[in-house]
């Protein structure tokens, strides 16, 4: 049973790969793809994809810090395999992948699904913090070009009605679990206690320097990437 295991831990991520894989390229026309990988320089397309793996790898190690406050120190190899597992799975159903790289940690080294969870949370928050840094410098150098953009593509009242719902949805979640006495509210206080603490482990670091230099080399590697792969293809150049 045990060898069974150790094969299926294996197997079932390959398989899941190759079908992910198909899935995302089911839907381009196979000579349009043809035609781009013959005009396509690759001398760009390896660096672009050099920087883009700088940062995955980053990304993986910087992890490690946010699980050092819970109690695990994990290994770097199952960190890397569950980032990379995070992208490739987002790839067919957005945002699956955080929920499916928690769960990689959950059974590969331990750490309760929630605290795992948690602690994605807080990194997504710190990035979102250097993208909104980001967007500020953009606006501040653009303001006019991307408002009028906006107005023009995006219903903002729609967009506000609809903030207002989740958050008023949200509010009766935490009100229903912190009065509720039932078995389900006690469940989700559980989870939310372990979401909370995975989430809180960002301000106990003691590697707050390094979590830093590791997020704005993270987001540097994007840019670099996004930019030189433009040079790889002449339609994006």
């Amino acid at each position: 049973m045990t060898n069974i295991k150790s094969i299926l831990k294996i197997v079932l991520p390959l398989l899941l790969g190759i079908v992910l894989v198909w899935f995302s390229f089911s839907k381009i026309s196979f000579s349009e793809l043809l035609v781009y990988f013959k005009n396509a320089n690759y001398a760009w397309i390896i660096l672009g994809v050099g920087l883009g793996l700088l940062s995955h790898l980053s990304r993986a190690y910087r992890w490690k810090f946010m699980l050092e406050p819970l109690g695990y120190d994990i290994k770097f190899r199952n960190s890397i395999m569950a980032v990379f597992s995070t992208y490739l799975i987002n790839y067919t159903i957005p945002r699956a992948g955080e929920v499916a790289r928690a769960s990689i940690l959950t059974n590969y080294e331990g750490v309760p699904f929630e605290k795992g969870f948690g602690t994605i949370v807080a990194e997504r928050l710190a990035d979102m913090l250097v993208l909104v840094v980001i967007i500020g410098i953009t606006l501040f150098l653009e303001f006019e070009f991307i408002y009028d953009y906006l107005f023009s593509k995006f219903d903002v009242i729609k967009i506000l009605i609809g903030l207002i719902l989740f958050l008023s949805f949200l509010t009766i979640i935490i009100i229903y679990v912190k009065k509720g006495s039932s078995k389900i509210a006690q469940k989700i206080k559980v989870f939310f206690n372990g979401l909370v603490d995975g989430m809180l482990s960002i301000f106990k670091m003691e590697k707050k320097w390094p979590f830093i230099a590791h997020t704005i080399f993270i987001w540097v590697m994007y840019v670099l990437m996004f930019y030189v792969t433009t040079f790889a293809v002449p339609e994006l150049n």
